[in-house]
């Protein structure tokens, strides 16, 4: 597979992550039936490993290394902060205003890991303030 092929898978599983986690996010927080069904527990998880791997695959085509790329261990950063307020935000027993505030934190995460990868620098679009 070429650069631009798997910039494209990746660009896409980019936006079937967000767009999956912001319905499941809705759902949740109105006690939606379907969140709970065997597909929408899976199919994230599918898609977020091609991420992952995707990204892996890139960062390895361009040869970047930690040293070389700050931004990009500013995302993998900014990846572990998403997956905690992620779980708190889709984790059942867990009190209404506390899901609704780790799912906007959430949503902040990503739009910033997001701004690092467009701008390339660390800080996002924190750099801009």
């Amino acid at each position: 597979m070429d650069y631009s092929t798997i910039k494209l898978v990746h660009q896409t599983v980019i936006g079937l992550s967000i767009s999956g986690f912001v319905l499941r996010g809705l759902a949740v927080l109105v006690g939606a039936g379907w969140v709970r069904s065997r597909a929408a527990r899976t199919l994230p998880h599918i898609v977020d490993t091609v991420l992952l791997l995707t990204g892996l695959l890139l960062a390895w085509t361009l040869r970047l290394t930690p040293t070389a790329a700050p931004w990009l261990v500013a995302k993998l950063a900014g990846l572990l902060l998403y997956i905690a307020f992620g779980v708190v935000a889709l984790r059942p027993g867990v009190a209404l205003p506390l899901r609704v505030g780790a799912w906007l934190g959430a949503l902040l995460t990503v739009g910033w890991i997001v701004s690092v990868a467009i701008s390339k620098d660390p800080g996002g679009f924190l750099a801009w303030l």
